[in-house]
């Protein structure tokens, strides 16, 4: 999943980042809420955690305008303001979730989980392919029912990939997917992850075609 944080106060945002990327989101920080609503615009995240209180347009300003821009994704407003008619307000304008400054991390992290969850509930959020299902809440993997080892940036190209079956996926669009502004991620590095995932799906029979000058195919199951 990739997340976008809107937060001035540096230090939270950069501990934010820490613990939600060891959970496996590709994550974008910015501390201004008109960077917020253009990011949102150019490209797709799939939650945002916005605070209130934003140098510039405000958090409730940069909510009002992504939900004017019929902008789904969901939001989590933080705020140091707790009071009944900020958290009403808030919610009014389409907020998903509220959280007060100051919260615990542990909640923060499985607020994040329950509305990535929630989301997902239309199509459901495990992935199945073959013999290869994908919890993609848990970040759990399962290949022919036996648990799967992925790292972070296996697992975020491989979702990828699970997304376009039978499409071509170009190192660029994989980039653009998994990895945040400040990465610095190369095809070469593409290339790797690919290499990982073939040697652990190949034996099983799920087969991940390089389609030469143009990027990746996962192709259809077929069996082993």
């Amino acid at each position: 999943m990739r997340l976008l944080i809107v937060e001035d106060d540096a230090p939270l945002a950069t501990g934010l980042r820490r613990i939600l990327e060891a959970e496996g989101h590709a994550v974008d920080v910015t501390s201004r809420g008109e960077q917020a609503v253009l990011a949102a615009a150019q490209e797709r995240f799939d939650l945002v955690i916005l605070d209130i209180g934003l140098p510039g347009i405000d958090g409730f300003e940069a909510l009002r305008r992504l939900r004017g821009a019929e902008y789904r994704v969901p939001v989590l407003v933080l705020t140091a303001r707790d009071t009944v008619s900020d958290r009403v307000h808030g919610l009014d304008l389409g907020a998903d979730d509220y959280m007060a400054k100051p919260f615990a991390m542990p909640e923060l992290t499985a607020r994040v989980r329950a509305l990535l969850r929630r989301s997902q509930a239309h199509g459901g959020p495990r992935i199945v392919h073959g013999p290869l299902a994908l919890d993609t809440v848990a970040r759990r993997a399962f290949l022919k029912n036996e648990p799967l080892e992925l790292a972070a940036r296996e697992w975020a190209v491989l979702e990828v990939l699970l997304g376009k079956v039978e499409k071509i996926v170009s190192k660029e669009a994989i980039i653009q997917a998994v990895a945040g502004w400040g990465d610095d991620l190369s095809p070469n590095a593409i290339e790797v992850y690919v290499s990982r995932l073939r040697s652990k799906l190949e034996p099983a029979g799920i087969k991940i075609r390089t389609v030469r000058g143009f990027g990746y195919m996962l192709e259809e199951y077929k069996g082993a």
